[in-house]
């Protein structure tokens, strides 16, 4: 029989300070209400200095590990935008630090389709023969990448890291990862974008405002093409699941923007207490959406042993992404 990779460990992370609408209503032109009302986000957690990336990878992954019992695994893989260095790559330490001696390593970069990319990547290896057990993280800290006082990226992005261990199991055994679908847009990697600090357009030490340095998105443009090919790729992949509508329990969608996950839910025809949310409470976070908003929805209750889930997300590139699984008996390590 075709082995599968089989969801066993679940963790997840958020840094200590939290930053409200309020307290950035202090040091910008913006209010709780304007933020609130387009967003639904009314808080976010963010990085004091000197916390990386990999420090919320590594407490993540360590999470997942214990929840999936402590085993040692072949593979890890770290989805990021916000690596520690340009070069080398971040999964490497973060492993080094886990105490997975001699473990291959290494870093994905899809910005909010990452932890998708990644679970399919983790997937096929296990498929293929070449891993028993993958550690899969998703981990950002984009309030190091956004300009200071830019109110149309800083209130909706948040810090933190979550992280999934998937084993090899049996197809029809409950956490088996089933149909997955990923798909890009080259064309429109305008939308999403930190143009400086790569090898087309290097930053320029003399320049310490250089144009460019920091994250930009073309927010209505994103709406648009997030609402229609996250709809679209995950009832593709809900149709190869052989699922109806109503047969789904949970809908876990890139923790992006309210809006955008009503719009989502309304056209796979899903009731929004059907849908994971907590970007009240935790923004934006990248890579780590995902991860984050299963644990969140775990440990409120949402989602349960048995349970038909979606999963879906659209980031910069442009990428996007689905998948299907039912949800496993698993108990995750929270923040």
């Amino acid at each position: 029989m075709q082995k599968s990779a089989v969801l066993c460990g679940l963790g997840a992370y958020l840094p200590e300070k939290v930053v409200t609408n309020d307290d950035l209503a202090k040091i910008m032109d913006t209010t709780d209400e304007w933020i609130s009302s387009r967003t639904g986000i009314r808080e976010r957690r963010v990085v004091e200095p000197g916390i990386s990336t990999g420090d919320l990878a590594v407490q993540a992954g360590a999470r997942a590990l214990k929840s999936a019992g402590g085993e040692p695994v072949d593979l890890v893989i770290l989805a990021t935008s916000t690596p520690d260095h340009p070069c080398p790559a971040t999964a490497p330490a973060v492993a080094h630090q886990l105490g997975l001696v001699d473990t291959p390593a290494w870093d994905l970069s899809a910005v909010c389709s990452g932890f998708l990319y990644g679970l399919t990547a983790a997937s096929s290896f296990i498929a293929a023969g070449n891993a028993r057990r993958v550690l899969l993280i998703g981990a950002d800290a984009f309030s190091t990448i956004l300009a200071p006082a830019d109110r149309g990226t800083r209130p909706i992005f948040g810090d933190g890291a979550g992280a999934v261990v998937l084993r090899r199991g049996d197809p029809d055994e409950p956490g088996a990862l089933g149909p997955s679908i990923l798909g890009s847009d080259g064309s429109l990697r305008e939308l999403i974008t930190v143009q400086a600090g790569g090898s087309k357009e290097p930053l320029d030490p003399a320049d310490p405002e250089q144009e460019g340095r920091y994250f930009t998105m073309q927010g209505r443009s994103v709406f648009r093409h997030a609402v229609g090919r996250m709809a679209a790729v995950t009832a593709e992949v809900r149709e190869r699941a052989g699922w109806r509508p109503e047969d789904v329990d949970c809908l876990v969608a890139h923790q992006a923007n309210r809006r955008i996950l009503q719009a989502v839910a309304e056209r796979l025809a899903l009731p929004m207490e059907r849908c994971a949310l907590h970007l009240d409470r935790v923004g934006n976070t990248a890579a780590a959406s995902i991860p984050l908003a299963m644990a969140d929805a775990v440990a409120g209750g949402q989602l349960k042993p048995g349970h038909r889930v979606l999963l879906t997300a659209y980031g910069g590139g442009a990428t996007w992404g689905a998948a299907a699984l039912t949800w496993p008996s698993i108990t995750p390590q929270p923040d």
